[in-house]
């Protein structure tokens, strides 16, 4: 320990305040006793995101503000920062922090939890910056929803043929949980809305998920995928395999198998990767940039840092060897749990324990009262059953009792009350009213703005996404 660390108790600092590092820092403070340590958590958001509930926001399922965990009061005694850690000094112990406000500055610690987490995984595809949207945040769920529900506003107003057209074709490339979820719910919502709309049915929607693999949602096994398959088909949905999006330039999508149409609709969940921030770290890397650990979460060569979740190349013993565990939520709650005892024996001179836990199984929901589901690897739902599954289980691992109870009653209510598919494109522009109020001539805006036809995903230390017109 450095002289400046030895007036003080040793600070556990975690970079990120996601999955593993909410739960990481829940299970170290609840371990601590009196003044052993400190806890601090630095994120560029001071909330985290349920993220397998992002599709049922997407859908309009589940309010936004009801699947995230504001990290202040969910940990009273942690000391939270919002901003980025840009780099680790590991000589001085010290990480370099840019907070949302002010310059940056240094932050001692003496030893460090590293959960970053991951961003979209892209590919330099014409268009896709400037046409494409994500799935990885709240925010991104919310435009989504906004935007769909637009879409129906224009091609309900319009005569124009080409116009209705464009607004009416939703693309959603990727066909793991991320875009299966996501094309079913807001599928399932557009269904429901355009009941709603005189001049526009459900067969005058054309929604496409594009797969580059020979199969969907690959980790639930051949015949779910393919059972999913045939009932998104039966609703309507195009479904391609072993193709890719080569362009979206002006919003025209090109598929490699030679399909070609406009969309103003492009949903990209083809993959994740880890948060680029790591480069900054000083630690040591595996070849797809996760940070490489040893089955305690320990990074390799050294004794005081730790990382897990979508950010950390995890053994995974109950696999063998050579295998990894996948980026998922139930990964990075258990190996939360670990890395905090792990921490917690470090301190008190034990012994660490090995991350190993047998994968319990996949949920995953295409739409209400539809989802597919694998428990222990052997028992195997569809439909109905499925679904309500994937509700219990998602709602049993929702953070916090008040958020667990908010995600019901939400559910609950939807039971009695119809779905809410109400368009609020201008949340994207919402300085646009008083601007246009303090012009000195009144200006007419397009609809086109107030829809936010383009999205480009923004990386600022707000997290938001800016919607481009």
């Amino acid at each position: 320990m450095s002289p400046a660390h030895a007036a003080q108790p040793p600070r556990i600092l975690i970079v990120g305040g996601g999955y593993a590092g909410l739960y990481t820092a829940l299970r170290v403070l609840k371990k601590l006793r009196g003044n052993e340590a400190t806890v601090t958590v630095v994120d560029p958001r001071s909330y985290m995101t349920y993220l397998p509930f992002l599709p049922e926001a997407a859908g309009g399922n589940v309010a936004d503000r009801n699947l995230v965990a504001p990290l202040r009061p969910t940990l009273e005694k942690a000391d939270v920062v919002t901003g980025h850690v840009v780099a680790v000094d590991h000589t001085r112990k010290t990480a370099t922090v840019v907070p949302a406000a002010g310059d940056e500055y240094e932050l001692a610690f003496d030893y460090l939890v590293v959960a970053t987490g991951s961003v979209s995984r892209t590919f330099p595809i014409p268009g896709l910056a400037q046409h494409a949207i994500g799935l990885k945040t709240v925010e991104e769920a919310v435009s989504l929803r906004n935007h769909v529900l637009w879409q129906l506003d224009k091609a309900d107003s319009t005569t124009d043929p080409e116009a209705r057209r464009k607004a009416l074709t939703f693309v959603f490339v990727g066909g793991g949980f991320a875009g299966v979820e996501a094309v079913g719910e807001v599928e399932d919502m557009a269904r429901d809305a355009v009941k709603n709309y005189r001049n526009i049915s459900r067969a005058d929607m054309r929604f496409i998920l594009v797969e580059a693999a020979n199969r969907i949602l690959p980790e639930m096994g051949p015949d779910l995928g393919v059972w999913t398959k045939e009932k998104l088909e039966q609703r309507g949905v195009e479904v391609y395999l072993n193709t890719s999006m080569e362009s979206c330039a002006d919003q025209q999508v090109i598929l490699k198998n030679g399909i070609e149409t406009p969309a103003s609709t492009i949903v990209w969940t083809a993959g994740v990767k880890p948060s680029p921030l790591l480069t900054g770290f000083g630690l040591p890397l595996g070849p797809r940039g996760h940070i490489d650990t040893a089955a305690t979460l320990q990074v390799q060569g050294f004794d005081y840092v730790w990382s897990a979740g979508d950010n950390a190349q995890v053994p995974d013993l109950a696999v063998g060897d050579g295998a990894w565990c996948p980026p998922n939520a139930q990964h990075a709650y258990r190996q939360a749990k670990v890395l905090g005892d792990n921490i917690v024996a470090h301190l008190r001179g034990r012994r660490q324990k090995e991350y190993k836990h047998a994968n319990l199984g996949a949920v995953a929901s295409i739409g209400v009262h539809k989802g597919v589901a694998i428990m222990f690897g052997k028992i195997k739902l569809k439909g109905l059953p499925a679904w309500w599954f994937h509700r219990l289980y998602h709602g049993a691992m929702m953070p916090t009792v008040n958020r667990k109870i908010r995600v019901f009653l939400d559910w609950t209510l939807a039971v009695f009350l119809r779905r809410e598919t109400v368009a609020l494109p201008e949340m994207a522009h919402p300085r646009d009213a008083f601007v246009d109020a303090a012009l000195p001539q009144p200006r007419l805006r397009r609809a086109d703005r107030a829809g936010g036809l383009s999205f480009a995903a923004g990386n600022d230390h707000t997290g938001g996404v800016t919607a481009t017109p």
